[in-house]
């Protein structure tokens, strides 16, 4: 991981051995097969959102599996790469919200630039086969970023959707933070509870109420 302000919060982790070996791990993957994200993309969201500046952390679980999707942030598409049906739903639900016009792509870096740290819980995945870089040691250092962000002393919104992402509830300091939960947006659960729960809307209160700055939800261009 190259310099940027999150890495003397997060060094301490790569002189861990599971760190070494989940480095090994992947390296033998990108040998063998096609990984997801490229690997100048694995930590985009830690580029583009600096530790300082992070409101807001949207948590997903692992990167999108098919070509030309995962590009580093949770939920996000490059431009010109299809939506998939959980980020179409992600932008129904922001239509209703906040009154938001869909994009006409599926690039959320406008709101990782503004301090919403879009983080999955595995940064990498072998094509075709989603979940397949778990349980090897990804969660712990990601487990680690969500501690680091917990320590700010200011107020952070903690979104989670999902069951996988609402178990890490259990990281995050409800007495001065404030965690958004909710069913995921995929297509299987969306309908029981995902829309109608408001999570941009409520994510700006909170932070207004701490007297912080809202995001710029809509995504102009």
């Amino acid at each position: 991981m190259t310099a940027t302000d999150w890495n003397p919060l997060l060094r301490g982790e790569f002189d861990e051995q599971y760190w070494r070996d989940l480095q090994h791990f992947v390296a033998e993957e990108r040998s063998q097969a096609t990984v997801f994200p490229p690997r100048d993309e694995v930590f985009a969201a830690l580029h583009l959102t600096p530790y300082a500046a992070t409101r807001v952390l949207i948590l997903g679980q692992d990167p999108y599996h098919g070509p030309g999707q995962a590009h580093g942030l949770c939920f996000s598409v490059r431009r010109g790469v299809r939506r998939p049906p959980s980020l179409d739903n992600i932008f129904k639900e922001l239509a209703d919200d906040v009154g938001c016009a869909p994009p006409d792509h599926g690039n959320l870096e406008a709101w990782a630039r503004q301090g919403v740290l879009l983080l999955n819980s595995v940064l990498t995945v072998r094509a075709h086969h989603a979940g397949s870089h778990a349980a090897k040691g990804w969660e712990r250092f990601t487990d680690r970023v969500i501690r680091v962000v917990n320590d700010k002393p200011e107020r952070v919104v903690f979104v989670l959707w999902g069951a996988y992402a609402r178990k890490k509830a259990a990281l995050i300091d409800l007495s001065r933070h404030v965690v958004i939960e909710s069913a995921h947006p995929s297509p299987l659960s969306a309908r029981n509870g995902f829309f109608g729960s408001r999570p941009f809307s409520r994510a700006n209160a909170a932070l207004a109420e701490a007297g912080l700055d809202p995001i710029e939800w809509c995504i102009m261009d």
